[in-house]
């Protein structure tokens, strides 16, 4: 495929902080892209990044109808969309399946971590097709969606549905490289959240590993899972489509 002249334009959902955040500042920096963003609060961080270069849009993403909208602004102001980076989620409600979890609560946090990137998708995949970069899809997965962490059942069992949601777009839209990717262990919020609550919902040693990997200096980075997240959102390969890979795999160094 030859690529145009233009640079490409991707869209960040749950880009204020952590992970989203930094897929944005390598895009904008390292790929010159256009972004747009999608989250529900614009942190200082983000503000900081503002160019003609970055639209932010300020949305629930459980607002199919608004996330829709945000997501064909981005295509009206920049003219094309050739990634889609699907960030954004919850850890929430942490507790376990037979005593603590109510169902609304379960299907709040699929509202957030599974549905929104139905939406997505399918506001985006029209253009996607067209892109003449060859349209990528990123879905920020987790460990999560492989394992059985008691007291994570909602994340657990969504990450493993976004993970088959990937491969079954492969499938489907073979001119578009969807990628599953587990980021490691992030120091983000949500390993604070961890810390914080996370005693009362996981088992003893569960609880201390996550504790003692922050206290020994071992999380990952957010820039660095973000730069490899950025590097798929824009040069992602063909062979990749459908797989699950981690943020420092063979698969991700060969494209920084």
């Amino acid at each position: 495929m030859t690529h145009p002249s233009r640079t490409p334009v991707v869209v960040v959902t749950g880009a204020s902080r952590g992970i989203g955040l930094a897929v944005t500042k390598h895009l904008l920096e390292a790929y010159k892209a256009k972004v747009v963003t999608v989250s529900r609060t614009r942190s200082p961080e983000l503000q900081a990044l503002s160019s003609d270069s970055l639209l932010s849009i300020d949305c629930d993403v459980t607002d199919a109808a608004a996330l829709t909208k945000a997501i064909s602004l981005g295509v009206e102001k920049f003219h094309h969309l050739d990634g889609l980076v699907l960030n954004a989620g919850t850890l929430d409600p942490l507790g376990t399946i037979g005593n603590t979890t109510p169902v609304d609560e379960w299907k709040h946090h699929f509202d957030v971590n599974f549905f929104s990137l139905v939406t997505a998708l399918k506001a985006a995949l029209p253009d996607l097709r067209k892109s003449e970069f060859g349209g990528k899809v990123v879905f920020v997965s987790s460990g999560a969606a492989v394992k059985g962490v008691a007291g994570w059942g909602p994340y657990n069992a969504s990450k493993a549905a976004m993970n088959s949601l990937a491969r079954t777009l492969a499938t489907e839209e073979p001119n578009i490289i969807s990628v599953a990717l587990r980021p490691g262990m992030v120091d983000t919020e949500m390993q604070n959240q961890l810390r914080q609550r996370g005693a009362e919902h996981m088992a003893e040693d569960v609880y201390k590993s996550f504790v003692a990997t922050h206290s020994d200096g071992k999380l990952v980075n957010p820039n660095d899972s973000g730069r490899a997240i950025a590097a798929l959102s824009t040069k992602a390969p063909k062979s990749l489509s459908g797989e699950f890979i981690t943020w420092d795999s063979e698969q991700c160094k060969a494209l920084l």
